[in-house]
């Protein structure tokens, strides 16, 4: 049975101000890591919609939520990215931190406390980690569809310049079709050069 997030982890904080905070497209093999942070000012909402880890959610929901999301007055939101040149030189791990620092520093309140989807807060953030948070808090579920949103949104805009790789489709995720579009029309700069597909692309190059 899937659990549903709800405030009780928000509620046992005891901190009035309380980020979720949670990243997308760790996974990609292009395009950047993108966070979100979510501060929820009150607690009861009539007419939420469904609001979950945004990874078990239908498209359709998540746009609804994220539109909900994104203008409702009781609620701040913002966004933070590490680009593919920074995943490079950082590593996932590392940049993913960053982007969440980012989405934090953006937002127009500061939390006195931050809900980290994970098993790590970044060093400069206060909070805790919350492991499969997205499904346990509404701060971090409602965080992982800004972030997975505005992600894949980006993807889709930038798939319009390269249609060819079908970002639009797998939101660069390793994908057959997609390693195959790597590998007939090689690797631009919104590739991540240090992931092992890439990489190993690249090293082919290098030898024909």
């Amino acid at each position: 049975m899937r659990s549903v997030p709800d405030f009780s982890i928000e509620k046992i904080c005891g901190k009035k101000i309380i980020a979720g905070v949670d990243e997308a497209g760790r996974g990609p093999l292009c395009g950047p890591v993108v966070a979100g942070a979510v501060v929820f000012l009150k607690c009861d909402f009539d007419d939420m919609p469904i609001i979950s880890d945004s990874k078990q959610m239908s498209e359709k929901q998540r746009d609804i939520a994220y539109d909900w999301i994104i203008s409702n007055p009781n609620i701040i939101w913002s966004t933070g990215s590490c680009s593919p040149a920074e995943i490079d030189e950082l590593n996932i791990l590392w940049a993913s931190m960053r982007a969440m620092e980012r989405a934090v520093s953006n937002l127009n309140i500061k939390p006195e406390y931050c809900l980290i989807d994970g098993n790590r807060v970044p060093k400069n953030l206060t909070g805790e980690a919350v492991v499969k948070g997205d499904a346990k808090s509404l701060s971090i579920a409602a965080a992982s569809i800004v972030a997975k949103v505005t992600r894949d949104r980006l993807m889709k805009d930038l798939a319009k310049k390269y249609p060819e790789y079908a970002w639009d489709k797998n939101a660069g995720y390793p994908t057959p079709e997609h390693l195959h579009a790597i590998e007939k029309y090689g690797v631009n700069e919104h590739y991540r050069k240090t992931f092992g597909p890439v990489k190993k692309i690249l090293e082919i190059c290098e030898k024909s």
